[in-house]
């Protein structure tokens, strides 16, 4: 693709990608991509494009795509797999968390917090002892462009916690502006969440901010862990190696273990969110406005299933 490159900011860098390798354009067409997941099995992934209310999946071995589901006024956003290979979405639409099941049954898994309907999920990750860990900022229902425009139940915008066992969800941030993407350390010790109040709020937040997850399933710290130079952080996942890997305005930026960043896969969209995925799972997949790319990485993606 002529109009990308990758700028080496540290020297770290240069060992995490190859600047030979051509980053691709695997498909083009839609409004607003978001939230890709892979599933190894069917060596496929699932990405949305919200504003046209479908859910996208590209087939590797094809490189075929099409609609998985859509026009159901549900305006999936996020996704992720659980560790028993189902398809868990985040939908604007329904304001809820659903899973996919085995047969293609969708369950409604959360819709609501103390009786009062959620904002608009956005962004979601499973931790390894099956809970499901998601934001829940208002961008769905402030306008009919991504979900149904409607007055928020909920008293702020929340990061939530699921037991799919016991059914109970309870709030484990409640002091973001706009809590978006989300994902776990490889050791499951902190939890990384983007906050991108800036593009609602004076107060600007731009940032990814760290906390420390307890053995009890709590949060602790919350301090700021990168700001965003060009744009705002969106969705992002970790390498084995603890580096974030990252969407912003001008492309992918990827910081290392002490939140600098180190270097960026420079796209001509802006990029919304990105997963490793491929037969080594290290292959990232880049959701960027109207397109999907991916580029093939001398670097493997922290386990997620």
């Amino acid at each position: 693709m002529a109009d990308h490159e990758f700028e080496i900011i540290d020297t770290s860098f240069a060992t995490s990608v190859k600047t030979s390798a051509q980053v691709e354009q695997l498909w083009t067409g839609a409004r607003w991509t978001e939230g890709p997941a892979w599933f190894p099995a069917l060596r496929s992934l699932v990405f949305s494009d919200i504003p046209n209310d479908r859910l996208m999946c590209w087939n590797e071995t094809t490189g075929a795509c099409g609609v998985l589901r859509g026009g159901l006024g549900h305006f999936t956003n996020g996704n992720t797999i659980d560790r028993q290979g189902r398809l868990i979405s985040c939908e604007h639409g329904r304001r809820c968390v659903t899973r996919t099941e085995h047969d293609g049954r969708l369950t409604v898994l959360v819709d609501q917090f103390q009786g009062k309907r959620l904002n608009s999920p956005n962004d979601v990750v499973v931790k390894s002892d099956g809970t499901i860990w998601f934001t829940d900022p208002c961008y769905g229902i402030d306008s009919n462009y991504e979900g149904f425009k409607a007055e928020r139940e909920q008293d702020g915008d929340h990061v939530y916690c699921l037991d799919p066992k016991t059914g109970k969800t309870r709030i484990v941030a409640s002091d973001f502006k706009r809590p978006n993407g989300l994902a776990f350390s490889p050791d499951e010790t902190r939890l990384y969440i983007a906050d991108t109040g800036a593009s609602h709020y004076p107060t600007n937040e731009r940032h990814i901010r760290v906390f420390d997850v307890k053995e009890n399933g709590s949060l602790s710290g919350g301090e700021v862990f990168a700001q965003c130079s060009n744009g705002l952080f969106d969705g992002f996942r970790l390498d084995e190696q603890g580096r974030i890997w990252s969407s912003a305005a001008d492309g992918v930026h990827c910081l290392n273990q002490d939140g600098a960043l180190i270097g960026k896969i420079l796209l001509p969209e802006r990029v919304s969110n990105v997963c490793f995925g491929g037969a080594r799972h290290n292959r990232l997949f880049i959701t960027a406005t109207t397109s999907l790319y991916a580029v093939l990485l001398p670097t493997t993606g922290a386990k997620t299933f």
